[in-house]
């Protein structure tokens, strides 16, 4: 299914459009999806380049509130053509779900596009996933047990199953057997559990072969032919910085990467077309799963963030760990992501308190470090150094300009923007769609020149 109809995209005049990038600067759960529906009518295409159904994105539409697990957030908005991209991982009975719940909504999602070259997750990557992180015991890295991390491993392996093998039943057979000859040797000698038959996983796939054959086609060459035609494309990552496996908290990663260059990789956009790098980041920072967080607030101060912020998982449900804002993760955010602009969210959670402390660098080993530690022990042991600055002590969900903000507040905006590597283009007052300072520029295809 490519559309071939590009009539609305005319090219007499000007030059080939930009892709854009909006990715999460921290451990993710930033607000990616308040960005990307934000920017949704900006622009014609969304794509999810990397990730499966353990990323989340929450969006805030009038009083209706959507939790999308695999669907790229630009589902919500009409004038946008949502893309699943190569780099995801599909468990295609979750995405038909996600499908059916949207269209019981009143949600259009017939133009949804994905890739033929996406990996299937299969159970009995889910079944391994469950049983290798219950065998970690107190090592255990925090996976949600989805089958992500297996089904990743077995696409660099070479034993992964596409979305295109579902239409030829004896290759989808033949991956299938040749997957579950090492499957079954773990789940059966290692963890005592039964082996799961060639018969009855690919039938299960083929399945839902019929369900998914509308939306599947080569998004690659439909996302190319749009940026030549005119059409501006935002490429949106799931996760975060430190969550991608070569730059993130190794091993407390996931299995993809979420960076900037898991866009070109996981799209099949070629760097050339991507012209903006958005970093979305939190006015404060949280994570989920085990791994080191050195602002991490094990105290009052910790619970109030969690509860003022609603912090809780989309997928998993699972209470977020809490803490300041990092400065040294959000400059590592800027240098391996080549950020060209913030989306600050959550501005509004911090009103509660009288100070606010900003964590400026670390201390490891009694040292001052200005950057990300290099080694994993000195990230681990790392301690904040913070700079307190004034709060504001009132509400500003109704700020829709920057000048609307109380003077304490506008000054640690941009203060964040001084310290982080680069600019603050909008801020995040509240739940809602319209909960947003988004300065002039936001919307434009070319980087921001913040506060």
């Amino acid at each position: 299914m490519v559309p071939a109809d590009f009539s609305a995209y005319s090219t007499e005049g000007i030059h080939p459009m930009p892709a854009i990038v909006l990715l999460g600067a921290q451990w993710g759960d930033e607000g990616k999806g308040k960005a990307t529906d934000l920017l949704g009518s900006s622009v014609n295409y969304v794509v999810r380049y990397q990730g499966g159904n353990n990323a989340g994105h929450t969006v805030v539409v009038g009083d209706e509130k959507y939790a999308l697990h695999l669907l790229p957030s630009g589902i919500l908005t009409p004038e946008c053509i949502p893309v699943i991209g190569n780099g995801v991982v599909v468990d295609p009975a979750v995405l038909l779900q996600e499908i059916s719940d949207l269209n019981e909504r009143g949600v259009d999602t017939s133009k949804l596009l994905l890739s033929s070259s996406a990996h299937l997750i299969a159970p009995y990557h889910v079944m391994l996933d469950k049983t290798s992180e219950r065998s970690l015991g107190a090592s255990k890295i925090g996976t949600t047990g989805r089958g992500i991390g297996p089904a990743y491993a077995d696409k660099v392996a070479r034993l992964g199953i596409r979305v295109q093998d579902l239409f030829d039943e004896k290759i989808l057979r033949q991956k299938v057997e040749g997957a579950l000859i090492s499957k079954n040797e773990q789940l059966v000698k290692v963890y005592n559990e039964e082996a799961i038959t060639v018969d009855e996983s690919t039938e299960y796939l083929l399945s839902f072969a019929d369900a998914l054959r509308p939306y599947v086609t080569d998004t690659s060459l439909v996302l190319n032919r749009a940026l030549d035609n005119g059409a501006v494309v935002l490429l949106e990552g799931g996760q975060g910085t430190l969550l991608d496996v070569d730059h993130g908290t190794y091993p407390f990663v996931t299995s993809s990467n979420p960076t900037a260059g898991g866009a070109c990789s996981g799209s099949g956009i070629g760097p050339t077309r991507i012209t903006r790098t958005i970093g979305i980041v939190k006015a404060y920072t949280t994570r989920v799963g085990s791994g080191p967080f050195p602002t991490e607030l094990l105290d009052h101060d910790g619970d109030q963030l969690r509860e003022i912020g609603g912090e809780r998982g989309t997928t998993t449900g699972r209470n977020r760990r809490c803490g300041w804002y990092d400065a040294v993760v959000a400059r590592y955010a800027t240098r391996v992501n080549g950020l060209t602009d913030f989306f600050l969210t959550k501005l509004d959670v911090l009103s509660a308190w009288d100070e606010i402390p900003v964590c400026v660098a670390y201390e490891v080993d009694g040292q001052r470090v200005e950057e990300l530690p290099d080694s994993q022990s000195d990230f681990h042991h790392a301690k904040p150094i913070y700079e307190l600055l004034p709060g504001w002590k009132s509400d500003i969900s109704g700020a829709r300009e920057f000048s609307d903000l109380p003077p304490n507040a506008q000054s640690y905006v941009k203060y964040l923007q001084d310290i982080s590597g680069a600019p603050i283009s909008a801020i995040g007052v509240g739940q809602a769609r319209d909960a947003t300072i988004a300065l002039a520029d936001f919307l434009s295809t070319t980087p921001s020149q913040g506060v």
